[in-house]
């Protein structure tokens, strides 16, 4: 037969200080990022960027389109 252990029942002493826990509360809210702004293709999270609000999936396939246009455009001519 195997005992229980004794679990210590948490007093007022035990707890947290209330100016401790407001203090590691704002901390934490000075190192969130920004609110990031919706991506105009997807809707997912994007870069706050005014002149492009694209996410970072949106933002490469952008970029492969531009690299296969370049590629193509000689080879046309």
């Amino acid at each position: 037969m195997t005992r229980k252990r004794n679990i210590p029942d948490l007093t007022p002493d035990l707890m947290i200080d209330p100016e401790i826990l407001e203090s590691a509360k704002r901390s934490l809210e000075a190192e969130r990022p920004k609110v990031m702004a919706k991506c105009s293709v997807c809707g997912a999270e994007a870069n706050p960027n005014p002149a492009e609000q694209l996410c970072w999936v949106c933002r490469r396939l952008k970029i492969s389109a531009w690299r296969d246009i370049e590629t193509q455009s000689p080879a046309q001519e």
